[in-house]
């Protein structure tokens, strides 16, 4: 059976939410847990064995520069006793040409990588790639 081309999934229809709010500046999203891995050596065989020993949760988003806010929330922890910005995140796919791949994961225990205090390139719109981490995630749809 041929694949129908109209069903495939289209990123113009991804959305990102934080705290409730469409973040409408994000161009990208993306988050993958990564199973980690031992090797394990049996005996009486050459085929190396693997038992999972643990999930990493790593993604990243892009956006357009429009307020300085999210590097505010991140970076409002310091040298001193203030927590760190721990979050969740909303990802949803709802392309309306596939409404069977209709898809909402929310991330938990996201913590941004790095800060993005001021970048800018003369002559270009000022987007920015902010990598995080998370902890635990789950489907909603």
């Amino acid at each position: 059976m041929a694949m129908d081309a109209s069903k495939t999934i289209s990123g113009s229809f991804g959305y990102l939410y934080h705290e409730g709010e469409w973040m409408t500046n994000v161009t990208a999203f993306q988050a993958t847990p990564a199973i980690n891995k031992e090797e394990v050596m049996r005996a009486g065989t050459r085929w190396v064995g693997h038992k999972a020993v643990s999930i990493t949760g790593t993604g990243s988003l892009t956006q357009f520069k429009i307020t300085p806010a999210l590097a505010k929330r991140i970076g409002q922890f310091s040298d001193d006793k203030s927590p760190m910005f721990v979050t969740e995140l909303i990802g949803k796919l709802d392309d309306p040409d596939s409404p069977e791949a209709k898809q909402r994961v929310r991330l938990k225990g996201v913590q941004f990588d790095s800060i993005p205090l001021i970048q800018y390139e003369v002559g270009s719109l000022v987007t920015e790639e902010i990598p995080f981490t998370f902890s635990g995630y789950e489907f909603l749809d």
